[in-house]
């Protein structure tokens, strides 16, 4: 009997991995079906393995509301390279208002894939946070939702779309929103095919900017396992921004290191927005920092004039000085 000595490849390694795990759920779940109460207690207890699939006791957390309906019109069902691993882009956030920073950064992780990784994007979310978030400046989630809706029809980026799941629940760990997706993607939907017919599960990963992973590293904002669960069972995209320090952070996170992606920014964009709600409470144009759809939705729906009259409370407080930083950040 002859034995290749051959490496076995990334994406082979991952669609074993996801079969056996794929596999596993199954006889779980039927088992769980047959067997009832007590085989679930056992599974439950089983010791933590780190997994690219979601399992059957993740699968019963999820409650839909009514009338909602998982996005997939843009996903590519069918894989162009059956060498590649599929995978998909969650980006969280407030998107209050969504600006080009927020869809740039899908742009700057799909040429990061194509040069550097065996990883192959099938399509990327927009996750607006729910009202519950309770975050300064964040606008209601109708509104948020359909800014991002708006955003992403507005430009040519065929593969982006904007799930309302978390922004319609109750405040959501971002585990538990990629949880929602693997479920969706891999459990409901099937996955994906390659041209040959062969089924393949989505790997979901989260797209997000340097200052989430800062706050991955920093002792007890995070538990460790949910920094085990995004990190080490789906895995990201960083985008390096201005004032962060990316290496000092994954110092930090070193088990996770393989699975964590850092994309360099070459040519620097730190609008944000929170420096869009200051301009717009100032009367400044905001023109060519959103999509203009969106800035025209703005301003039809009259949003953040609340903002714009605690504002005018405060003058002579400092925010001059502040507008004026801002304005030679963005210059």
């Amino acid at each position: 009997m002859i034995i290749s000595s051959a490496p076995m490849t990334m994406a082979k390694y991952f669609t074993i991995r996801n079969n056996y795990f794929t596999a596993l759920s199954v006889i779980l779940a039927f088992l769980t079906t047959a067997l009832g109460d007590s085989l679930s207690l056992l599974y439950l207890a089983r010791p933590e393995v780190p997994m690219t699939m979601a399992t059957t006791d993740s699968q019963r957390k999820f409650t839909n509301p009514s009338n909602y309906y998982f996005p997939h019109d843009r996903l590519t069902r069918v894989m162009r390279d059956s060498s590649k691993i599929p995978i998909v882009l969650v980006a969280c956030g407030s998107f209050s208002p969504v600006t080009y920073l927020h869809l740039r950064m899908f742009e700057m992780a799909k040429d990061y894939v194509r040069q550097n990784t065996d990883f192959e994007i099938v399509g990327g979310y927009l996750s607006p946070v729910s009202d519950m978030y309770k975050k300064a400046g964040l606008l209601s989630a109708n509104h948020r939702v359909e800014m991002c809706t708006i955003a992403a029809d507005d430009i040519s980026m065929p593969w982006l779309m904007v799930d309302p799941w978390e922004a319609l629940q109750s405040y959501q760990r971002t585990a538990v929103v990629l949880d929602h997706f693997d479920h969706e993607l891999n459990i409901v939907l099937g996955g994906v095919q390659t041209e040959d017919g062969e089924h393949r599960n989505v790997q979901v990963m989260l797209l997000a900017g340097s200052d989430l992973i800062s706050t991955m590293s920093e002792p007890g904002v995070w538990s460790h396992e949910d920094l085990d669960h995004i990190l080490g069972r789906y895995g990201c995209f960083i985008i390096e921004r201005a004032g962060t320090d990316v290496d000092q952070a994954i110092d930090s996170l070193a088990r996770w290191r393989h699975n964590i992606h850092i994309i360099s920014q070459l040519i620097q964009n730190d609008v944000s927005s929170t420096k869009v709600r200051l301009f717009l409470r100032r009367g400044l144009s905001v023109r060519y920092l959103l999509p203009s759809r969106v800035v025209d939705y703005i301003n039809e729906n009259n949003l953040y004039i609340d903002e714009a009259a605690a504002a005018e409370k405060e003058k002579g407080k400092g925010k001059e000085h502040q507008l004026r930083k801002i304005e030679e950040s963005c210059a």
